[in-house]
């Protein structure tokens, strides 16, 4: 019981915290862009900053899940992992400075979708946290 606890507490939420924010960060650079506070060169080297990271510990999060047994994680996070796994082997992961302006649109919707996907798994990891706890201390007080 304390392992999954250390795992939830731990790895499992720092990583969602960390991919919402991220996400978070994304859609703030894109709408400066799109309201021409930034240019595209510091937007598209901003954004670019955070993609490759996030693909990586997407991954990690997903294989964690898969290795540790919970199932319903892994399948909620292995539509966006291998849809991050595609992007990358297409080499259309990155924000290009030259094409910024005429895919704006579609990657703001893009991170927006995400930024919403991990709100929810974040509050799912929020709910199986405290759920964690509550067993874990009900099981002292006995």
């Amino acid at each position: 019981m304390g392992w999954e606890l250390l795992f939830w507490l731990l790895l499992c939420f720092p990583l969602n915290i960390a991919f919402f924010a991220s996400s978070f960060y994304q859609v703030l650079i894109l709408s400066d862009l799109e309201d021409d506070y930034m240019n595209p060169f510091d937007a598209s080297s901003r954004v670019n900053y955070f993609v490759v990271p996030e693909f990586i510990g997407q991954g990690l999060l997903c294989a964690l899940c898969l290795l540790t047994g919970h199932w319903i994680m892994f399948l909620l996070t292995l539509p966006l992992a291998c849809y991050h796994a595609n992007l990358f082997m297409k080499r259309q992961h990155l924000l290009d400075v030259t094409e910024v302006f005429r895919v704006l649109k579609a990657e703001k919707k893009f991170r927006i979708v995400k930024l919403a996907f991990y709100l929810s798994v974040l509050i799912i990891t929020i709910f199986r946290l405290v759920l964690l706890l509550v067993y874990y201390f009900d099981l002292e007080d006995e």
